[in-house]
């Protein structure tokens, strides 16, 4: 942890309870040296990679006849090797081979692909046990937390790049064109091949799977939520694919403003903010507007991207559920005809 400033008090000054010193004698201001903060970070850096670097694997694809197609990055999330990775780096292979920090080759199966979060699951065919990073929790995430990005860019195997995280909630559109909500904004170091590899916090945690950059500018960089593949992974597991209602939207999460909040009794402090709605989709249709603020689904709290995300599940296909939404000051409530969403 980084050293926190120091307030020192002046034990002959006498001070006590509520009184303040004169300039002279009461209080003074020790700031901590440079190379104490910057020692502190180090370490705090260098202790998340060699934690976390063993279960950073090289992906390398091919195709049927062995040609070459493409690699990334990816982290392996369980001992029993399943890996999380871009689906756009597993799209245009057949046979993927994974290659270990300590250069050990394994190949692996591609077990699903969910273009719509650009995430895929791999997993190792051989059965020892392998190194593998936790899951964090990626709605605990604040601006300005240390996030360290692993991976292999431009072939660069095991490179490290560290900085914060920019935003949250933000909306990114994925290569088949649809949307996707909860992505991390950070500006650690992207570059092509460190798609699929894991963006990790202070405490060691995967917080979101790198997937993208914004080509031409510096410290634009983006992940999916550690909370959404969390849930694609247990969808690919269980049925091979995820299985999800379509509502037709983009969504962000944003806080609630305070005093609508307490008038209108909302226990919760955030909610998701549509930041698109398609044509003639069931949001579309029902009604909904660019800037609702998504409170529930289904009678269930939604408090950002995330929720959303994991409360259209296939659960709620083909069925018409409530929707309650913040419009400017005033709470509604929408009725949405969910469908399943294609292939």
């Amino acid at each position: 942890m980084l050293d926190t400033a120091r307030f020192i008090l002046d034990e002959e000054s006498g001070l006590a309870g509520d009184t303040y010193a004169s300039s002279n004698t009461a209080r003074s201001y020790a700031p901590p040296s440079d190379p104490a903060l910057l020692d502190s970070y180090s370490r705090t850096v260098a202790d998340v990679v060699d934690a976390v670097s063993p279960s950073v694997v090289r992906i390398d694809m091919s195709r049927d006849g062995g040609a070459p197609a493409g690699a990334g990055s990816g982290v392996i999330v369980s001992p029993d090797g399943l890996i999380l990775t871009n689906a756009h780096v597993v799209e245009a292979g057949r046979r993927a081979d994974v290659t270990t920090l300590e250069g050990r080759r394994l190949s692996a199966a591609i077990l699903g692909r969910d273009p719509d979060t650009d995430l895929a699951l791999l997993r190792v065919h051989d059965g020892a046990s392998l190194p593998f990073a936790r899951l964090g929790d990626s709605k605990r995430l604040k601006r300005g937390q240390i996030a360290i990005a692993i991976g292999n860019p431009l072939g660069f195997d095991a490179s490290v790049t560290a900085g914060i995280v920019s935003a949250l909630g933000r909306t990114l559109r994925a290569k088949n064109g649809r949307m996707i909500d909860d992505v991390i904004q950070t500006d650690a170091a992207l570059n092509p091949g460190n798609s699929g590899g894991p963006l990790v916090s202070s405490a060691g945690e995967v917080i979101g799977i790198n997937t993208a950059v914004i080509m031409g500018a510096q410290g634009i960089c983006f992940a999916v939520a550690a909370n959404t593949a969390d849930f694609v992974l247990g969808e690919i597991v269980r049925h091979g694919r995820v299985r999800r209602a379509y509502i037709g939207l983009g969504a962000g999460t944003v806080p609630l403003p305070r005093r609508v909040a307490l008038r209108l009794g909302l226990d919760q402090r955030t909610g998701a903010v549509v930041t698109a709605v398609e044509q003639k989709s069931p949001a579309d249709e029902a009604g909904l507007l660019t800037g609702d603020i998504i409170l529930a689904v289904d009678n269930v709290s939604v408090t950002g991207a995330d929720d959303l995300v994991r409360l259209l599940d296939a659960e709620r296909m083909n069925r018409v559920v409530a929707v309650d939404v913040l419009r400017r000051s005033d709470q509604r409530r929408f009725w949405v005809g969910l469908k399943e969403r294609a292939s």
